[in-house]
Protein backbone atom coordinates (compact mmCIF):
# COMPACT_ATOMS: atom_id res chain seq x y z
CA UNK A 1 0.00 0.00 0.00
CA UNK A 2 2.73 2.95 0.73
CA UNK A 3 4.12 1.63 -2.77
CA UNK A 4 1.20 2.78 -4.52
CA UNK A 5 0.49 5.93 -2.41
CA UNK A 6 3.93 6.78 -3.03
CA UNK A 7 3.19 6.11 -7.09
CA UNK A 8 0.30 7.68 -6.72
CA UNK A 9 2.10 11.45 -5.40
CA UNK A 10 4.77 11.10 -8.62
CA UNK A 11 1.83 10.77 -10.43
CA UNK A 12 0.05 13.95 -9.30
CA UNK A 13 3.55 15.98 -9.59
CA UNK A 14 4.30 14.19 -13.27
CA UNK A 15 0.45 15.25 -14.35
CA UNK A 16 1.32 19.19 -13.31
CA UNK A 17 4.79 18.52 -14.87
CA UNK A 18 3.41 17.20 -18.46
CA UNK A 19 0.71 19.84 -18.18
CA UNK A 20 3.10 23.06 -18.18
CA UNK A 21 5.80 21.11 -20.73
CA UNK A 22 2.49 20.84 -23.07
CA UNK A 23 2.01 24.25 -22.69
CA UNK A 24 5.27 25.33 -23.29
CA UNK A 25 5.24 22.43 -26.37
CA UNK A 26 1.85 24.05 -27.69
CA UNK A 27 3.46 27.51 -27.73
CA UNK A 28 6.72 27.03 -29.05
CA UNK A 29 5.78 24.73 -32.00
CA UNK A 30 3.25 26.85 -33.45
CA UNK A 31 4.48 30.15 -33.71
CA UNK A 32 1.74 32.79 -33.56
CA UNK A 33 -1.03 29.88 -32.59
CA UNK A 34 -3.52 29.89 -29.82
CA UNK A 35 -2.66 27.40 -26.91
CA UNK A 36 -5.22 26.02 -24.95
CA UNK A 37 -2.85 25.96 -21.23
CA UNK A 38 -2.24 28.14 -19.02
CA UNK A 39 0.78 28.48 -16.75
CA UNK A 40 3.02 29.49 -13.72
CA UNK A 41 6.10 28.46 -11.93
CA UNK A 42 7.67 29.79 -8.62
CA UNK A 43 10.63 28.88 -6.60
CA UNK A 44 11.70 30.49 -4.27
CA UNK A 45 14.77 30.50 -1.42
CA UNK A 46 15.11 32.30 1.72
CA UNK A 47 17.78 32.78 4.21
CA UNK A 48 18.37 34.14 7.70
CA UNK A 49 21.23 34.60 10.78
CA UNK A 50 21.98 35.75 13.90
CA UNK A 51 25.16 35.43 15.69
CA UNK A 52 26.06 37.14 18.80
CA UNK A 53 29.40 37.38 20.87
CA UNK A 54 29.88 35.65 24.20
CA UNK A 55 29.73 39.48 26.17
CA UNK A 56 27.00 40.85 24.39
CA UNK A 57 24.31 42.68 26.78
CA UNK A 58 21.57 42.26 25.20
CA UNK A 59 21.13 38.87 24.85
CA UNK A 60 20.23 36.62 21.81
CA UNK A 61 21.29 32.91 20.27
CA UNK A 62 22.88 32.25 17.56
CA UNK A 63 20.58 30.67 15.29
CA UNK A 64 20.68 30.02 11.27
CA UNK A 65 17.19 29.54 9.48
CA UNK A 66 16.55 28.32 5.84
CA UNK A 67 13.42 27.87 3.86
CA UNK A 68 12.28 26.76 0.46
CA UNK A 69 8.89 27.12 -1.58
CA UNK A 70 8.21 25.80 -4.72
CA UNK A 71 4.88 25.85 -6.30
CA UNK A 72 3.52 25.93 -9.69
CA UNK A 73 -0.19 25.99 -11.72
CA UNK A 74 -1.12 24.16 -14.83
CA UNK A 75 -4.43 24.79 -16.60
CA UNK A 76 -6.07 23.43 -19.71
CA UNK A 77 -9.57 25.10 -21.39
CA UNK A 78 -11.09 23.76 -24.67
CA UNK A 79 -14.49 24.43 -25.31
CA UNK A 80 -16.93 23.23 -22.13
CA UNK A 81 -13.83 21.26 -20.97
CA UNK A 82 -11.07 22.33 -18.37
CA UNK A 83 -8.27 20.55 -16.53
CA UNK A 84 -6.53 22.73 -13.73
CA UNK A 85 -3.45 21.37 -11.86
CA UNK A 86 -1.63 22.87 -8.82
CA UNK A 87 1.18 21.67 -6.96
CA UNK A 88 2.79 23.52 -3.80
CA UNK A 89 5.89 22.23 -1.61
CA UNK A 90 7.36 23.78 1.13
CA UNK A 91 10.26 23.09 3.82
CA UNK A 92 12.19 25.19 6.28
CA UNK A 93 14.57 24.43 9.27
CA UNK A 94 15.66 26.19 11.94
CA UNK A 95 18.86 25.87 14.12
CA UNK A 96 19.53 27.99 17.45
CA UNK A 97 22.25 27.18 19.48
CA UNK A 98 22.07 24.48 21.70
CA UNK A 99 18.76 23.14 20.74
CA UNK A 100 18.27 20.33 17.69
CA UNK A 101 17.26 21.50 14.51
CA UNK A 102 13.55 22.37 14.17
CA UNK A 103 11.06 22.35 11.44
CA UNK A 104 9.95 26.09 10.72
CA UNK A 105 7.39 24.96 7.34
CA UNK A 106 6.44 21.84 5.92
CA UNK A 107 3.57 21.09 3.31
CA UNK A 108 2.98 18.97 0.28
CA UNK A 109 0.01 19.85 -1.64
CA UNK A 110 -1.63 18.69 -4.77
CA UNK A 111 -4.33 19.16 -7.13
CA UNK A 112 -6.22 17.84 -9.84
CA UNK A 113 -9.66 18.82 -10.93
CA UNK A 114 -11.67 18.04 -14.40
CA UNK A 115 -14.56 19.97 -14.94
CA UNK A 116 -16.96 20.70 -17.47
CA UNK A 117 -18.72 24.31 -18.10
CA UNK A 118 -22.36 24.53 -18.05
CA UNK A 119 -22.91 28.40 -17.42
CA UNK A 120 -21.11 31.26 -17.85
CA UNK A 121 -20.36 30.74 -13.89
CA UNK A 122 -20.70 27.25 -13.47
CA UNK A 123 -19.35 24.29 -13.45
CA UNK A 124 -19.71 20.33 -12.73
CA UNK A 125 -16.19 18.50 -11.26
CA UNK A 126 -14.36 16.25 -10.18
CA UNK A 127 -11.56 16.44 -8.20
CA UNK A 128 -8.78 14.88 -6.17
CA UNK A 129 -6.47 16.64 -3.68
CA UNK A 130 -3.10 15.09 -1.63
CA UNK A 131 -1.77 17.07 1.73
CA UNK A 132 0.91 15.57 3.74
CA UNK A 133 4.82 16.68 4.91
CA UNK A 134 8.34 15.43 3.57
CA UNK A 135 10.08 15.37 7.45
CA UNK A 136 9.04 13.85 10.80
CA UNK A 137 7.36 16.27 13.34
CA UNK A 138 8.23 16.34 17.03
CA UNK A 139 7.10 17.85 20.38
CA UNK A 140 10.29 18.88 22.02
CA UNK A 141 10.23 18.37 25.65
CA UNK A 142 12.18 20.23 28.53
CA UNK A 143 14.59 17.92 29.55
CA UNK A 144 15.74 17.92 25.91
CA UNK A 145 14.29 14.72 24.41
CA UNK A 146 11.91 14.76 21.56
CA UNK A 147 8.62 12.96 20.85
CA UNK A 148 7.21 11.74 17.41
CA UNK A 149 3.81 13.37 16.51
CA UNK A 150 3.83 13.20 12.73
CA UNK A 151 5.69 11.97 9.17
CA UNK A 152 5.00 11.90 5.65
CA UNK A 153 1.98 9.93 5.31
CA UNK A 154 1.35 10.05 9.16
CA UNK A 155 -1.20 11.54 8.69
CA UNK A 156 -1.69 11.89 4.97
CA UNK A 157 -5.69 12.96 3.84
CA UNK A 158 -6.34 11.82 0.14
CA UNK A 159 -9.87 13.42 -1.03
CA UNK A 160 -11.91 12.97 -4.13
CA UNK A 161 -14.68 14.91 -4.61
CA UNK A 162 -17.45 15.23 -7.00
CA UNK A 163 -19.83 18.39 -7.27
CA UNK A 164 -20.30 21.77 -8.91
CA UNK A 165 -18.10 25.25 -8.91
CA UNK A 166 -18.86 28.55 -8.74
CA UNK A 167 -15.93 30.57 -10.64
CA UNK A 168 -17.41 34.09 -11.07
CA UNK A 169 -13.49 35.05 -12.50
CA UNK A 170 -10.11 33.99 -12.81
CA UNK A 171 -9.26 35.31 -9.36
CA UNK A 172 -11.83 33.34 -7.15
CA UNK A 173 -13.46 29.81 -6.84
CA UNK A 174 -15.94 28.13 -4.95
CA UNK A 175 -16.60 24.14 -4.85
CA UNK A 176 -19.08 22.29 -3.26
CA UNK A 177 -18.60 18.76 -3.13
CA UNK A 178 -21.47 16.70 -1.70
CA UNK A 179 -19.93 13.81 -2.69
CA UNK A 180 -16.38 13.64 -1.41
CA UNK A 181 -14.86 10.04 -0.31
CA UNK A 182 -11.18 10.74 1.86
CA UNK A 183 -8.75 8.60 2.74
CA UNK A 184 -6.48 9.47 5.73
CA UNK A 185 -3.62 7.23 6.14
CA UNK A 186 -0.78 6.75 9.40
CA UNK A 187 1.95 4.68 8.13
CA UNK A 188 3.52 4.91 11.56
CA UNK A 189 2.27 2.47 14.48
CA UNK A 190 3.93 4.60 17.14
CA UNK A 191 2.36 7.57 16.40
CA UNK A 192 -0.50 5.94 18.10
CA UNK A 193 1.50 6.26 21.38
CA UNK A 194 2.36 10.17 21.06
CA UNK A 195 -0.89 11.23 19.34
CA UNK A 196 -3.72 9.11 21.31
CA UNK A 197 -6.61 10.78 17.94
CA UNK A 198 -4.12 8.69 15.98
CA UNK A 199 -5.26 11.47 13.84
CA UNK A 200 -8.49 9.58 13.45
CA UNK A 201 -7.70 6.35 11.99
CA UNK A 202 -8.76 3.41 14.34
CA UNK A 203 -6.05 2.12 16.28
CA UNK A 204 -3.84 -0.83 14.57
CA UNK A 205 -5.26 0.30 11.06
CA UNK A 206 -3.18 2.34 8.74
CA UNK A 207 -6.04 3.79 6.59
CA UNK A 208 -9.80 5.02 7.52
CA UNK A 209 -12.25 5.49 4.68
CA UNK A 210 -14.81 8.35 4.89
CA UNK A 211 -17.28 7.30 1.85
CA UNK A 212 -20.53 9.51 2.74
CA UNK A 213 -19.09 13.12 3.44
CA UNK A 214 -18.92 16.62 1.71
CA UNK A 215 -15.99 19.34 1.14
CA UNK A 216 -15.93 23.27 0.69
CA UNK A 217 -12.93 24.29 -0.97
CA UNK A 218 -12.14 28.02 -2.32
CA UNK A 219 -9.40 29.57 -3.43
CA UNK A 220 -8.45 33.44 -3.99
CA UNK A 221 -4.98 34.32 -6.01
CA UNK A 222 -5.36 38.02 -6.49
CA UNK A 223 -3.25 41.02 -6.88
CA UNK A 224 -4.23 43.64 -4.45
CA UNK A 225 -1.72 46.20 -6.11
CA UNK A 226 0.95 46.32 -8.65
CA UNK A 227 4.09 44.64 -6.11
CA UNK A 228 1.20 42.82 -3.36
CA UNK A 229 0.06 39.98 -4.03
CA UNK A 230 -2.85 37.59 -1.56
CA UNK A 231 -3.37 33.62 -2.14
CA UNK A 232 -5.48 31.96 0.59
CA UNK A 233 -7.25 28.59 0.15
CA UNK A 234 -10.12 27.27 2.36
CA UNK A 235 -11.34 23.78 2.84
CA UNK A 236 -14.18 22.26 5.05
CA UNK A 237 -15.00 18.80 5.07
CA UNK A 238 -17.95 17.50 7.21
CA UNK A 239 -18.67 13.49 7.43
CA UNK A 240 -22.12 12.67 7.16
CA UNK A 241 -22.00 10.06 9.68
CA UNK A 242 -20.62 12.35 12.43
CA UNK A 243 -22.15 15.16 11.43
CA UNK A 244 -22.37 17.89 14.48
CA UNK A 245 -20.96 21.57 14.82
CA UNK A 246 -17.93 20.74 16.93
CA UNK A 247 -17.00 17.59 14.04
CA UNK A 248 -16.77 19.79 10.80
CA UNK A 249 -12.99 20.46 9.82
CA UNK A 250 -11.74 23.99 8.64
CA UNK A 251 -8.65 24.65 7.19
CA UNK A 252 -7.29 28.01 6.05
CA UNK A 253 -4.09 28.84 4.54
CA UNK A 254 -2.68 32.20 3.59
CA UNK A 255 0.03 33.62 1.61
CA UNK A 256 0.91 37.46 1.28
CA UNK A 257 3.77 38.10 -1.17
CA UNK A 258 5.03 41.51 -1.62
CA UNK A 259 7.21 42.28 -4.36
CA UNK A 260 10.62 44.68 -3.82
CA UNK A 261 12.43 43.98 -7.06
CA UNK A 262 11.79 41.94 -10.04
CA UNK A 263 13.18 38.45 -8.15
CA UNK A 264 13.80 39.91 -4.08
CA UNK A 265 10.40 39.21 -2.12
CA UNK A 266 8.88 39.68 1.69
CA UNK A 267 6.30 36.62 2.12
CA UNK A 268 4.18 36.17 4.98
CA UNK A 269 2.47 32.45 5.54
CA UNK A 270 -0.29 31.32 8.03
CA UNK A 271 -2.46 28.73 8.65
CA UNK A 272 -5.17 27.74 10.56
CA UNK A 273 -6.19 24.33 11.56
CA UNK A 274 -9.69 22.80 13.12
CA UNK A 275 -9.73 19.37 13.28
CA UNK A 276 -10.91 17.35 16.31
CA UNK A 277 -9.08 14.39 14.93
CA UNK A 278 -5.94 15.58 15.51
CA UNK A 279 -6.55 18.30 18.44
CA UNK A 280 -9.59 19.76 20.18
CA UNK A 281 -8.32 23.65 20.12
CA UNK A 282 -7.46 25.64 17.49
CA UNK A 283 -4.10 24.94 15.99
CA UNK A 284 -2.20 27.80 13.62
CA UNK A 285 1.21 28.28 12.19
CA UNK A 286 2.87 31.93 10.59
CA UNK A 287 5.92 33.01 8.61
CA UNK A 288 7.26 35.54 7.88
CA UNK A 289 10.61 35.60 5.25
CA UNK A 290 12.77 37.84 2.78
CA UNK A 291 13.95 35.77 0.20
CA UNK A 292 14.46 35.12 -3.33
CA UNK A 293 11.56 34.21 -5.39
CA UNK A 294 11.36 33.26 -9.28
CA UNK A 295 8.62 33.35 -11.19
CA UNK A 296 7.40 32.27 -14.60
CA UNK A 297 4.67 31.49 -16.68
CA UNK A 298 1.81 32.60 -19.53
CA UNK A 299 -0.98 33.47 -17.04
CA UNK A 300 -3.18 35.87 -18.84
Amino acid sequence: MKNKLLLLTATFIFFALAAARAQRTAADSIPGDTTYWESEFSAGLNFNQAGFSNNWKAGGVNSVAFGSIIAGKASYKKDRFSWDNEIELLFGIVRNEGEQTRKSNDRIFLDSKLGYQMTEKWSSYFSVNYLSQFAPGYNFNDDGSRTLISRFMAPGFLTSSLGFEYKPNNTFFLRIGPFSPRFTFVYDSNIVDNVPSNYGVPAGEQVRVEWLAMQVFAGLDKDLSENLNLKSRYAMYANYQTLSFENIDHRLDITLTAKITDIINVTFTGIGLYDRDQDPGVQYSQALALGILYKVGNKK
